[in-house]
């Protein structure tokens, strides 16, 4: 379908890479693209499906959305309220959703809707939704803290109908398809913070190098230069968690405990990283001129996003079995 065929590995080192970018914004649409919305169409979906959305997304013709978060289910998908009632060779959607990435420009969206009135872990579907079909309206464009070179949409849908061809799978499965990926979304969020969190570091080192402060570098006072030792230290063991986690992923073995982990991790570091230098660049450090000041925005969404912190513990507490037995 116009991609590599390379092993999940690669989509890591692509991450780390995009870190380079000063900003998070522009990874984190890229993820979307390529870590989100297409990781279930590529497993289980048909050879049409896969030739109408899936080629020319990889190809880069088209943007993709995930439709998955509403207002009252952001961690807990189980809770999604939006319905896609089957008719004929037709299914009715209704519903709306929140925080969609790239939800302004997209022309196709992954969407996970309630296909019967079953258990709420066995009665949703994953359908591939054309954006452009009548009775999808694009609220609005959502005012962020920061991601702020990302579009985020609220989207509504009143009785759109897309053709029951257009499911991804078997109705039922889109639970447990969304579960799947998002070990990957959240391997390729961790991916992501590597570089950044490594920049924030060396430039605060510089900074504090040539700055004075009492007639000495700031850099010269202990507590800056072992804080800054700890906090790459840090980086470091994040980075080591991250490569055995990919490595077991990719000889096919479950992750679900050490990619929360890494993700609970990830989104601590980065606020602890961001905030700590920050207060070292002193009144800079709260202008927009620096980067530091950015990150100390754009990062801290991975405690929010794809799962927020609070999820992430009560996933690794099921793993380890602490959580009292019902």
């Amino acid at each position: 379908y116009g991609g590599m065929g390379l092993d999940f590995s690669y989509n890591i080192a692509v991450a780390e890479e995009l870190g380079h970018i000063r900003c998070g914004g522009v990874p984190m649409a890229i993820g979307v693209q390529i870590g989100m919305t297409t990781p279930a169409l590529t497993r289980f979906g048909s050879d049409e499906l896969k030739k109408q959305f899936l080629v020319p997304t990889i190809a880069g013709d088209s943007v993709a959305c995930l439709g998955i978060s509403e207002v009252g289910a952001g961690s807990d998908v189980a809770n999604i309220k939006t319905t896609a009632v089957r008719k004929g060779d037709e299914y009715i959607i209704n519903g709306g959703k929140m925080w969609i990435t790239s939800g302004c420009q997209a022309n196709w969206m992954c969407l996970l809707a309630n296909t019967s009135k079953g258990p709420p872990h066995q009665n949703k579907s994953l359908i591939c939704l054309p954006m452009n079909l009548p009775g999808i309206h694009v609220a609005k464009r959502i005012d962020k803290l920061g991601m702020r070179s990302s579009d985020t949409a609220q989207i509504f849908f009143e009785d759109v109908r897309v053709p029951r061809k257009n499911l991804i799978g078997e109705e039922g499965m889109g639970f447990t398809y969304q579960m799947l990926q998002f070990q990957e979304e959240r391997l390729w969020g961790v991916a992501s913070v590597l570089t950044p969190l490594e920049k924030i570091i060396q430039e605060t080192i510089d900074y504090t190098r040539q700055r004075k402060a009492f007639d000495q570098s700031i850099l010269h006072n202990q507590a800056v230069h072992f804080r800054l030792a700890e906090l790459a230290t840090e980086v470091e063991l994040l980075r080591s968690l991250l490569y055995r986690t990919l490595a077991l992923y990719v000889e096919g073995n479950d992750v679900t405990k050490l990619a929360s982990m890494a993700k609970l991790k990830a989104g601590r570091l980065a606020r602890e990283v961001t905030d700590s230098c920050l207060q070292f660049w002193g009144g800079m450090g709260f202008t927009s001129e620096v980067l530091v000041s950015r990150f100390y925005r754009d990062l801290r969404l991975m405690s929010i996003g794809g799962g927020t912190d609070e999820t992430m513990l009560s996933i690794i507490c099921k793993y380890m079995e602490t959580l009292p037995k019902k």
